[in-house]
């Protein structure tokens, strides 16, 4: 073998152990930035603290299906321009909505774990409704406004 070819390999070997070696020192120069997760890590006993503690929510008999069985609850959010804004929560997902001159108008609908969103008719209209569906089955959520706020309407 000729003394070309080795000093080839020696200078590929060498660039790719000093590529490797700036590389790890960037990634150490940058820190979690880059390989952490925003926050921190948390651990078993700060996860349970934090779902045990679960924002406060309000349901109005309004909010309540045939039979005193919630189909949603609801939480008051501060007014947006031009009407009052509430979020509602299923066993399906959350949406948040809001009234205003041209009625109910869905702001954001978002699917609980397992859930995905089926058909979302987002107004702004008399009515509006999110339908979520998953292994547990299908949650539809209708509103309309009713005294100028969000409020659940019973299904057809």
């Amino acid at each position: 073998m000729g003394r070309r070819p080795l000093l080839a390999a020696a200078g590929w070997l060498a660039t790719t152990v000093a590529a490797t070696l700036v590389g790890l020192a960037a990634i150490q120069l940058v820190g979690a930035g880059i390989t952490g997760t925003p926050g921190g890590v948390r651990d078993q006993r700060e996860v349970a603290r934090a779902l045990a503690s679960p924002a406060p929510v309000t349901t109005t008999p309004a909010d309540r299906a045939v039979g005193g069985t919630p189909t949603a609850t609801a939480a008051s959010h501060p007014p947006a321009p031009g009407g009052a804004r509430r979020s509602f929560v299923t066993g399906g997902g959350t949406a948040v909505a809001e009234c205003g001159p041209s009625g109910v108008r869905l702001v954001s609908w978002s699917p609980a774990q397992g859930y995905r969103v089926k058909d979302v008719d987002r107004g702004p209209d008399d009515h509006v409704e999110v339908r979520f569906v998953g292994a547990e089955g299908e949650h539809e959520l209708r509103l309309r406004c009713r005294g100028g706020e969000p409020a659940v309407t019973p299904h057809d």
